[in-house]
């Protein structure tokens, strides 16, 4: 009997265990998935689970090697720019194929009220000029670019309890998605936000408080998301990441 082809899933998004589930069930695969363990209770995947970080690019070349996976497919969060970057180089030193798995992003329509932006920091430029009262749906790892906006009021949304340093003024809510217009509407009447902000992370399972804004009339500012390595190939779903590992024989 042959040896099973290996493929290394870095993780974390609904994406990446739809992947993971689909693998899995194929005989001839072994499938890893790695998760960078910033929250506290993931949805762990099919097939096997590691947790933490490879210590760098050095470091996940290593485990490339070690482990001889044969298939890299990056399928974390189009914000986790640093762990793509360093995927890119360590498959490059590993000599293992690398596909980048990104939903695609969100597209403006009639009747939203977008302000694109390339950072959080840029975002909290702007907000004074928009409104007082803020839904902040950016997660919990960047809160400290909003921390002196202390004549804003700020509900913040995320997984896990955010960190100092924070906004002064402000409530947390922990949920995690999907989410529904209706529940989303009901938060925007509710603490009468004014405006909206959000990474462009794309998918339908966030997409809810886009529609509820549009339909209150709140500006949204949308931070755009980084770009992909050069070099790397794209799928945009799963059944396209499929494809790819399919094509490499």
């Amino acid at each position: 009997m042959s040896a099973r082809r290996h493929v290394l899933v870095l993780g974390g998004t609904t994406e990446a265990r739809r992947l993971a589930a689909e693998l899995a069930a194929d005989p001839g695969l072994l499938v890893t998935s790695s998760l960078a363990g910033r929250v506290a209770q993931p949805r762990l995947p099919a097939g096997q689970v590691r947790i933490g970080g490879f210590g760098g690019v050095q470091g996940l070349a290593q485990w490339l090697r070690e482990h001889r996976v044969d298939a890299l497919i990056d399928a974390t969060h189009p914000f986790a720019e640093k762990i793509s970057f360093n995927a890119a180089e360590a498959a490059a030193l590993a000599h293992t194929p690398l596909l980048a798995l990104r939903r695609p992003g969100w597209v403006s329509g009639p009747g939203d009220r977008w302000h694109e932006v390339g950072s959080l920091a840029e975002a909290a430029d702007l907000l004074p000029s928009l409104g007082r009262r803020v839904f902040l749906t950016t997660g919990r790892m960047g809160l400290a670019a909003f921390a002196g906006l202390d004549e804003l009021w700020f509900l913040v949304r995320s997984v896990d309890a955010p960190e100092p340093p924070c906004p002064a003024r402000m409530e947390v809510l922990l949920d995690r998605g999907p989410f529904t217009v209706e529940g989303e509407s009901e938060l925007i009447r509710r603490h009468r936000i004014e405006v909206l902000v959000t990474k462009d992370s794309g998918g339908p399972a966030t997409s809810a408080k886009l529609t509820a804004a549009r339909e209150a009339g709140v500006p949204v500012v949308v931070v755009r998301r980084p770009p992909v390595p050069d070099g790397a190939p794209v799928a945009p779903d799963v059944a396209g990441a499929v494809a790819w590992l399919g094509s490499l024989g």
